[in-house]
């Protein structure tokens, strides 16, 4: 017999290898899990401050007034936004679509500030509306269903908590059930 001359072909790429090559598009920065996260928590505590530090700030000019209203205003909370985020609290303060009333305002901030600077404060906005939007979209139960046997001789799921042959509704007294029960 004659013997196989042709070796297997040597595989130039192999499957398991980590490209070397950039990732295509933009490079991840901030998850939006934390965007949102920090946006809540600055909800949290500039609501609670506003009263005193909306009178300061509305009238700002200078990343140095921020950082004095902020460190008036706020005290307890002031390091998390001031002097690092001076230049974009007036930013978004001097945005033309900044809200009048007191709510709006605090979660407009709020909202905008959570990017951190390393997105846009509108982008900022989006992501933490889109974030909202998918926590509203979460699954919830919609309806549930009872076994039943009822008195007319129906033995079978409920519909909308009552007897599918004849309507009877099923009441939801757990205390006298167990008191029956004793």
């Amino acid at each position: 017999m004659r013997q196989q001359t042709t070796k297997a072909k040597k595989v130039r790429i192999p499957l398991d290898t980590i490209s070397e090559k950039p990732l295509r598009g933009r490079p991840p920065g901030i998850r939006p899990v934390e965007i949102r996260g920090r946006a809540d928590h600055y909800r949290f505590i500039l609501a609670q401050v506003w009263g005193r530090l909306w009178p300061l700030l509305a009238n700002v000019r200078t990343e140095e007034e921020v950082t004095k209203a902020f460190q008036e205003g706020a005290n307890p909370y002031a390091q998390e936004f001031v002097p690092g985020e001076s230049h974009l609290i007036l930013k978004v303060l001097s945005a033309p679509k900044f809200p009048k009333r007191r709510e709006t305002q605090v979660n407009f901030l709020a909202d905008s500030l959570a990017g951190l600077g390393r997105i846009t404060p509108r982008y900022s906005r989006d992501v933490c509306e889109q974030q909202r939007a998918k926590e509203a979209r979460t699954h919830h139960i919609i309806r549930y269903e009872v076994w039943v046997e009822c008195s007319c001789g129906y033995k079978g799921r409920s519909h909308n908590h009552a007897c599918r042959k004849c309507g009877a509704e099923i009441s939801f007294e757990f205390a006298s059930m167990f008191n029956a029960l004793s």
